[in-house]
């Protein structure tokens, strides 16, 4: 069974899904992360800009095969990327509509920022999750951060 987790009220996005990227490889998980591509470019970006010592290993889902092995967060704009490759353990959706096949993975994640936009996509997702019988958690940061 997939575990959603909603991570709703972020306040500046692209900070938030660093932090938790780095997070959630830091207990050694590897995470496949499917967006627009400008999205994942931002991201990207985002990443490149951590502290040096906060850095984590990423790369493009197209990218040398070693560097995919070797990397704990893979970028790609398809999740049938992501459906070849093994040992990703976590998933970030940062598309408006659901993913259509997650292959083995057993836990994706969605972050909401306060734009309404993002709220009535992530509305739409929670009740698609809903009807398939996912397991989902609500995480409000509005008041926390990672």
């Amino acid at each position: 069974m997939v575990q959603v987790d909603f991570h709703f009220n972020a306040p500046d996005k692209w900070p938030y899904v660093c932090r938790l990227l780095r997070k959630i490889s830091g207990q050694g998980k590897r995470v496949a992360v499917c967006g627009p591509e400008e999205a994942l470019h931002l991201l990207q970006q985002s990443l490149w800009n951590l502290n040096p010592t906060d850095f984590v290993t990423h790369c493009w889902s197209n990218d040398d095969l070693k560097v995919v092995q070797q990397s704990s967060i893979i970028l790609a704009s398809d999740w049938a990327s992501f459906l070849a490759l093994s040992q990703l353990n976590v998933a970030l959706n940062l598309n408006a509509d659901a993913p259509t096949n997650l292959g083995q993975l057993t836990r994706l994640v969605e972050v909401v920022g306060p734009e309404e936009s993002d709220k009535v996509s992530a509305r739409a997702r929670w009740k698609h999750y809903t009807q398939l019988g996912f397991t989902i958690n609500r995480y409000d940061l509005s008041a926390q951060t990672v």
